[in-house]
């Protein structure tokens, strides 16, 4: 049976990685779900798999596009099921990785039947966005949908931008539509989430903040200076070195925050997870051999 293994956790935690082994045990190619690491610019940022580990297996939907590039979820729904349904005519297995949490549910779920984003509506918000802040947008969405809501991650604009676009267009709660039956998929999912104590993850967290710099995220960002109104560059590890750049912060102070929004992201995938009821979680201390023995177990791979 055709199976996609789609492996999920929190930013920091090993999923690349175990990706990539779990690709070369089962001689299979690796799908990404990480919507930041769409974007060639963003490598370092991102934490993007490196030259070597590209090297190690054929990933797609990495560094596929600049941050010039309008995309959206809708696009990348489309675009990794015509992969996968290529990849399943030479593989039984693909693997997915990423902790972007709404690009794995589009893939192994489906979206909506949304309206595409409506050019006016988009430039309304985004001024609405930048006179008033992101506090405005979360109280028009309250107002608008207070279900849809407590459900949003409150501290994406793109999520509350459309949201409240797809209401304006249709008149009817967002919740209301995103509740719908969607069209299911033709092949079977196994999710495996990597798990670790709170306090390993923060840390581990801090490490990879500090290596990015040392890799040089500081001249990646000088570089995207020009760029830093778009929307792919509205995220941790940019927008705080932005305000360092623009003379607001100090250096030492725009990398603490990076660290403190990246827990928060953690801390926000966390909650998304735990949530979800048909992840099989693995120990960040052995995560290759305990996939496989659940891949056995579940009759996913026969036994080695």
């Amino acid at each position: 049976m055709k199976t996609l293994i789609s492996i999920v956790g929190t930013t920091g935690i090993g999923k690349t990685r175990l990706a990539i082994d779990l690709a070369q045990e089962l001689d299979t190619e690796i799908v990404s779900c990480d919507s930041r690491q769409f974007f060639r610019e963003m490598r370092i940022g991102t934490a993007a798999p490196t030259e070597k580990e590209l090297s190690q297996a054929t990933h797609h939907f990495v560094g596929q596009l600049s941050v010039k590039d309008a995309y959206s979820i809708g696009q990348y729904e489309n675009d990794a099921l015509k992969i996968l349904d290529t990849l399943f005519m030479s593989h039984h297995k693909v693997i997915m990785v990423g902790g972007s949490m709404m690009y794995e549910k589009a893939v192994i779920e489906g979206l909506h039947a949304l309206p595409e984003a409506n050019p006016e509506n988009q430039k309304k918000l985004q001024e609405i966005w930048e006179k008033e802040g992101l506090g405005k947008l979360q109280q028009m969405l309250q107002q608008m949908d207070p279900e849809y809501f407590l459900k949003v991650d409150k501290d994406n604009p793109r999520r509350l931008l459309r949201a409240i676009d797809v209401m304006w267009q249709t008149g009817s709660k967002y919740s209301d539509i995103v509740s719908e039956p969607r069209e299911e998929r033709s092949f079977d999912v196994f999710r495996i989430g990597i798990e670790a104590p709170r306090e390993v993850i923060y840390q581990r967290i801090n490490e990879r903040v500090e290596q990015m710099m040392k890799n040089g995220l500081l001249q990646e960002v000088e570089q995207l200076a020009g760029c830093q109104d778009l929307v792919a560059l509205k995220t941790v590890g940019y927008t705080e070195l932005f305000r360092y750049l623009k003379g607001e912060w100090e250096l030492d102070f725009a990398v603490e925050e990076i660290k403190k929004n990246s827990r928060r992201f953690a801390k926000r995938q966390l909650t998304w997870y735990r949530r979800e009821e048909n992840i099989h979680w693995v120990s960040y201390e052995n995560p290759l051999e305990e996939s496989l023995s659940l891949l056995n177990k579940n009759n996913i791979i026969c036994k080695h």
